[in-house]
Formats: C-alpha cells, sequence, structure tokens
C-alpha cells in the first residue's frame, strides 16, 4: 500500500478518536453556540482539575458533547462523552421505572401498602402506598440523615441490612402519610426492596434486563457492589479546605434505588429520548411517570416519580439532580422543544443544575421570559443567639440515648460553651461525631441549634426542672427522641 494512503488512513482514525474522544459532535451545533457552552465550564480546565462532561440532545441526537477536566486526576485522564459517572438521586427515574414496569407486568400495585412487601416496617397506624413512596409524600424519615445522626462513617461499606435495621428502628414519621411533602431518600431505598422481593430479583439485575438493555444503555448499570469495577468510570473528588488540591470522595454504599446508577452523558441521550419515542414502557407508562403527586388535600405538587415538573422561564421542564460522594449530576428536559441538557460531574462544587440551565439559555434563550431578579434575602437566617451562663448550660450536660438511633449523645460545657462531646452506641464503643467542631446555640426556651444544617434540639424538663430528654430535627428527619441516661446530682 502506498505511504501516503497508509498515512490518509492514520489520520482518519486519529480523527475518529479524537472525535470519540469529546472533540466531536460539533458539527451538529454552531461554533458561536459551542463556545458558549465552552465558556460555562472554563473555570474546570485548568491543569489538574476534574469537572463535568456535557450533551445537548436535540430532536434524539447529541447536537454538542465535550468533557472539561479530568476523570482520573492521578492519571491525568481527561473526562469525555464516555466517561462513567455516579448519578446520585438522577437515579430516582429508573427506580420509579422499575415499579411502573413491575406494575405493568401485575406483580404490584402503586397504591398497595409498602408493609404488604416488607412487613417489618412498622406500621404507625397509618397505610403508607408505594405511590407515596414515589412521591416522597411517605412521612418516613430519611435513612441517610439518620445514617449521620446516628454517627455512621459515611465513607464506610455500608448494605442494605444495615439501612432497613436503621429504617425500622423508627418509632415515628415525619408527618401523616400523604399529608405534606417532604424529600426523602428512604422511599426509593424501599422501592429497592420491593423490586427485589417481588421480581426475586436486584435492583441491578431488574433494570439492566428492562430498561438498560432494551435502550441499548451498555455503559449504565446500578452499582451494589462497593468492590466491582465499572469501565471508564470517573473518580470524584473534593477540593481541600485549603484549596490547594483535592481528596478522592467516591461511595462505598451498597444500597441502590435512592442512587448509585452509574452512566455516562452518551446513555443518557438513550434514556432522554424514550420519553419521545417509548421504546421501554409505552406511552401510558410515560404518562404515569410524569404524573405529578397529589396530597390527601388535592393539592398538586411539583414532583411525579422520581422526577421534578417545573417552569423555567416560561418554558416547562422535566428534571432530576443528584449529588454523592464528590459526584454531581443533572438531566434537564424540555419536552416541547425536544431538548435536554445531561451534565455529569465529579467535583463536589461543580453545580451541573446551574451550568445546564446556562446551556439551556444559549440554545432555547429566544423562545424564554427574561430573567427574573433573585430576592438576596436569606431563606435560612440564624435565629439570634441567647446568652445562657455556666449553671444554666451544665443543666443540658449529660448523657442522651436514643433507641431510635442506637446511639448515646454526651453533652458537655467546654470553654463556657455546651457541645456534643461524643457519641456512642449501646456498647459504648465511639461513633463517628459529626457534631465535634459545633457549638449548641441557645436560640429558644430550651431551644438549641447546632451545625450548619440547622439542627434542632428541643428540650424537656422533668418535675424538678432538670433537662431530662430531648427531640431532635434536621431537616429531612423529625421529631427524633432521645432521652436523659442519668440526671446531674443523682
Amino acid at each position: 500500500m502506498p505511504v501516503w494512503r497508509q498515512a490518509s488512513k492514520v489520520i482518519t482514525a486519529v480523527l475518529l478518536l479524537s472525535s470519540v474522544a469529546g472533540v466531536g459532535y460539533t458539527a451538529n451545533s454552531d461554533e458561536k453556540s459551542a463556545a458558549a457552552v465552552d465558556e460555562v465550564f472554563s473555570d474546570l480546565t485548568k491543569p489538574g482539575s476534574p469537572g463535568c462532561a456535557l450533551a445537548v440532545y436535540r430532536d434524539g441526537k447529541i447536537n454538542y458533547a465535550k468533557g472539561y477536566g479530568l476523570a482520573n486526576i492521578e492519571e491525568n485522564v481527561a473526562i469525555t462523552p464516555q466517561s462513567v459517572f455516579d448519578i446520585g438521586s438522577t437515579s430516582k427515574q429508573f427506580t420509579a421505572a422499575s415499579i411502573l414496569l413491575l406494575e405493568k407486568q401485575d406483580k404490584l400495585s402503586v397504591n398497595d401498602d409498602v408493609r404488604k412487601f416488607i412487613p417489618e416496617l412498622p406500621s404507625y397506624g397509618q397505610k403508607i402506598t408505594i405511590l407515596q413512596l414515589l412521591n416522597h409524600t411517605s412521612g418516613l424519615r430519611d435513612y441517610l440523615s439518620l445514617m449521620k445522626l446516628a454517627g455512621i462513617n459515611i465513607d464506610s461499606v455500608t448494605t442494605d441490612a444495615d439501612a432497613l435495621a436503621l429504617i425500622t428502628r423508627q418509632k415515628a414519621l415525619n408527618f401523616a402519610p400523604g399529608s405534606d411533602f417532604l424529600y426523602s431518600n428512604t422511599g426509593f431505598f424501599l422501592l429497592s426492596v420491593i423490586v427485589q422481593r417481588v421480581s426475586g430479583k436486584s435492583l441491578r439485575e431488574f433494570a439492566a434486563e428492562n430498561i438498560f438493555a432494551p435502550l441499548e444503555m451498555t455503559h449504565t448499570q446500578y452499582r451494589d457492589d462497593h468492590a466491582a469495577l465499572i469501565a471508564n468510570r470517573a473518580l470524584a473528588y473534593e477540593e481541600r479546605e485549603n484549596k490547594d488540591g483535592y481528596t478522592l470522595d467516591v461511595s462505598y454504599f451498597e444500597q441502590t434505588g435512592d442512587g448509585a446508577v452509574h452512566t455516562s452523558v452518551e446513555d443518557l441521550l438513550k434514556w432522554d429520548e424514550n420519553f419521545y419515542s417509548p421504546r421501554v414502557g409505552g406511552k401510558e407508562f410515560l404518562g404515569e411517570i410524569q404524573q405529578r403527586g397529589t396530597l390527601n388535600n388535592g393539592k398538586v405538587l411539583d414532583y411525579a416519580k422520581g422526577l421534578f415538573l417545573q417552569d423555567y422561564r416560561g418554558l416547562q421542564t422535566v428534571s432530576h439532580g443528584g449529588a454523592w460522594g464528590g459526584y454531581r449530576a443533572e438531566l434537564l428536559r424540555f419536552p416541547e422543544q425536544h431538548f435536554s441538557v445531561a451534565c455529569l460531574c465529579n467535583v463536589g462544587d461543580a453545580g451541573p443544575a446551574r451550568r445546564a440551565h446556562q446551556v439551556a439559555d444559549i440554545y432555547l434563550g429566544s423562545l424564554m421570559k427574561p430573567k427574573e431578579s433573585k430576592s438576596k434575602e436569606s431563606e435560612n437566617k440564624e435565629k439570634s443567639e441567647i446568652t445562657l451562663d455556666a449553671e444554666q448550660l451544665r443543666n443540658y450536660s449529660g448523657e442522651y440515648w436514643s433507641e431510635e438511633l442506637g446511639v448515646v449523645y454526651r453533652l458537655g460545657v467546654t470553654d463556657g460553651r455546651i457541645k456534643v462531646l461524643s457519641v456512642a452506641d449501646a456498647s459504648g464503643s465511639p461513633r463517628v461525631n459529626n457534631f465535634s467542631t459545633d457549638i449548641l446555640r441557645a436560640v429558644g426556651a430550651d431551644e438549641f441549634e447546632v451545625g450548619k444544617f440547622r439542627v434542632i434540639l428541643h428540650f424537656q424538663r422533668n418535675a424538678k426542672q432538670t433537662a431530662s430528654a430531648f427531640t431532635l430535627d434536621a431537616g429531612r428527619t423529625k421529631g427524633i427522641a432521645f432521652r436523659r441516661k442519668q440526671a446531674p446530682g443523682t
């Protein structure tokens, strides 16, 4: 073969490979739009930085896709549209889809009582339905919050059994089922348990057979084994506090349902297009998965089943974000425009939802209403601190036991401030103290605020006016009961 022909073939191969590596797909997007999109991610292109994979879908095809930053800092491996990321809670739509496919197979009904399949769950005196799990209206406390409060090291390996044991210890709900909406990972984790018990297959196996394989999502899976190897996986990172580099931040959880799908922006196109030309589930399925939840009082939610249905600058959107470890994700769809943005990242402060909307602005801005100015007023203002003297603070000192968490919090006064000094299990073995650096700020009568997540302790007193118990509210988990093991001076 002539040398010039060999050289031509090599050049062609290199060009094809470079297209696959993430500088391709530009032919479908005009240069001005592509340059504007690149500017949205320009901060992630500095040497040694993790970053994001982006894909813009239009009319069932990839309009523009590119990788920004590194998938593996240690090996200097670049992110590409084929890089695989943990998409965190963006996984919830696949869990919902699995449940609806089981319903289509007449294996269950979304109106079934959850305890039909998970009888070890306390009854709470009220029926909790599968539909309420799907819509975050069950009232079940968030198990990830419970794990943190119980001092479970979230960098450790945890399993379905660990999560179930903690969930089934809970004596109360956040609210009556169907009366309110509060995002809870517990519901979607329990859906994975239901899939396994109904189908006889793990959620990983069921979704692979019924969703990922039919859609030819060959690089997508639920990861339920912390030691499993995943080809082309981007590792995840957190920036050090002093900004001098990054630390690894990947999950060793083995639970699925609320998260754990690993996929690429290329594979997500196939799922996204299923919402227009349903190869999985059919049209009835599409209607059901996007049907908004409703409270007992008739209020309609902006949440369907693993999907948020909202308005952005006058255009209808269907979306869901995700965050776990150092991974961040956003899949944002504009159904009336047959346009979507997928943004998958491997650093905790990446902000994929913000970037996805900025990309949408570039392509659809002429169809959108003007941006509204946001109020600078904080929605979570800190309450004013009340000054207490040493004697008043000592009244709250002591050891408090929570049967629901299976731990003892030891409170004590140091340097004139009260703190959670330690967390231990029933045998006295230490657990992770997530409040070790935080003081308890008195913000009301027998009410203390602790930590940046606005954890609130509400103390109760006995007949002698000694603090004898408290309940703890922590965002998605409310009313955790603690009682004093021994009162001061007794």
